[in-house]
């Protein structure tokens, strides 16, 4: 499963810099002026520390709109921690308390559209983040939550406006890795690692916020292939903040390319034990599987599904994911259908083509798979499974040179792109091959 989810991204922001050129353009690979650093004074709280604090000024002061809206950063803030999605609807119910008591309270439309992008509700986040960009024009952090939409609504050409937008009001670590990630769809790999870290070097207002983009560039490096680049970052990661499950399970993917599967599982267990997302119990499962361990990977699969159906329980739209996850485990029928084809209506990314294309593939819908993988194409994003999924569609489809092709470029881009299916695009590929 891929690690690039965008939405992790949550807008906590407070005061907001304007008026900041940035120089930087978001499809070329310009120098940029460097992100001013704000001075810091007094101690950092920790995240419960804040949580404690602001429930006791709600508690003391309940129509303090501030104090609630600080509350709910706080609490989004903590499922990004520990992945616990049972906060999204304390969240919500706060929100709603807030917006109430004033509806123009620009942090409360802005968060509402971040609970939304971490629920996957894209076009409620789109609406959200117009009417906090209405309420305060000219702050930077309302634009992230429209772009992220923007590109996971398949609105790349405004999403390129919206974020070119924001890294020229605001250069710092949201926009800069907005940028990377734009860059990356378009296929500019070295210019989406430049942004990324130009948003390391920026800083950010948490440790947790610093390690996680440290982990996003080890993850461009890792997903062409740069095995040590990739774990020089996601050690980097694991200075800025010790112990960070991201970092951990990272490093055991890249453990797991390397074939060294005794130490990928310790370091996946490791991070599933803090936090267990489940696309890392998916990838303890793939390792299991690779390892003969049959049994296991079944039971990890089991917990990934348990732990999904809570995500959906708190109101997250996981059609995509769960379309990927069946597709390429050979799950088929109508109903793996449906979510892929609600994913790619509701959410028309590149991704949930990507995810219809395969899902297609796998229930023999081999004409509809190849347009599905056509759109998956259209940016020229340079994702390996992109190119295998399309590769295997080919050369079912008996266009033996276009998967060729594909499925040699796949193999060039990443040798270890998957556990469960590096190999199948090698021998697909052998075959094809063999018969030229």
């Amino acid at each position: 499963m891929r690690l690039r989810s965008w939405t992790w991204l949550l807008v906590l922001c407070g005061a907001v810099m304007t008026g900041c050129g940035s120089g930087v353009s978001l499809l070329s690979t310009a120098p940029a002026v460097s992100a001013p650093r704000p001075n810091r004074t007094g101690v950092t709280l920790t995240t419960d520390q804040l949580i404690a604090r602001d429930q006791s000024r709600v508690r003391a002061t309940p129509g303090d709109v501030a104090a609630i809206d600080q509350l709910s950063a706080a609490y989004l803030q903590k499922v990004r921690e520990v992945g616990d999605p049972s906060y999204y609807a304390k969240v919500d119910g706060l929100l709603r308390t807030a917006r109430a008591a004033a509806p123009g309270d620009s942090q409360a439309l802005l968060l509402s559209g971040v609970l939304c992008l971490a629920r996957h509700q894209f076009t409620a986040a789109f609406e959200w983040g117009q009417r906090a960009q209405a309420a305060a024009p000219h702050a930077a952090a309302p634009l992230g939550v429209i772009a992220d939409a923007q590109v996971e609504l398949g609105r790349y050409d405004e999403a390129l406006a919206t974020v070119q937008s924001m890294v020229d009001r605001r250069p710092d670590l949201t926009s800069y890795s907005r940028v990377s990630y734009v860059r990356e769809l378009h296929g500019d790999v070295p210019g989406a690692i430049a942004a990324m870290r130009m948003a390391a070097d920026a800083g950010g207002g948490t440790p947790e916020n610093v390690a996680y983009i440290e982990v996003l560039l080890g993850n461009l490096h890792l997903n062409h292939g740069e095995l040590d680049a990739a774990e020089h970052e996601y050690r980097r990661a694991l200075f800025a903040d010790p112990n960070y499950v991201h970092a951990l399970a990272a490093l055991g993917r890249v453990r797991a390319a390397q074939s060294r599967f005794d130490e990928a599982v310790t370091l996946l267990q490791q991070a599933i034990d803090i936090y267990p997302l489940p696309q890392y119990v998916i990838t303890l499962g793939d390792v299991q599987a690779a390892m003969g361990r049959s049994g296991d990977a079944r039971r990890s699969y089991d917990l990934a599904a348990a732990e999904q159906q809570l995500y959906q329980a708190n109101g997250v739209d996981l059609d995509q994911e769960l379309a990927l996850f069946d597709a390429d485990r050979g799950q088929t029928g109508p109903d793996a259908i449906a979510a892929a084809r609600r994913a790619a209506r509701d959410r028309p990314s590149v991704q949930s083509a990507d995810a219809l294309a395969w899902t297609l593939y796998v229930n023999g819908e081999l004409g509809g798979a190849l347009q599905a993988s056509l759109q998956a194409h259209r940016l020229g994003t340079e994702d390996p499974l992109f190119f295998f999924h399309s590769g295997m569609i080919e050369a079912a489809l008996g266009m033996t040179a276009q998967a060729r092709n594909d499925l040699a470029h796949t193999l060039t881009l990443n040798p270890a792109f998957s556990i469960i299916h590096s190999d199948e695009a090698r021998h697909e590929l052998a075959a094809l091959e063999s018969r030229a």
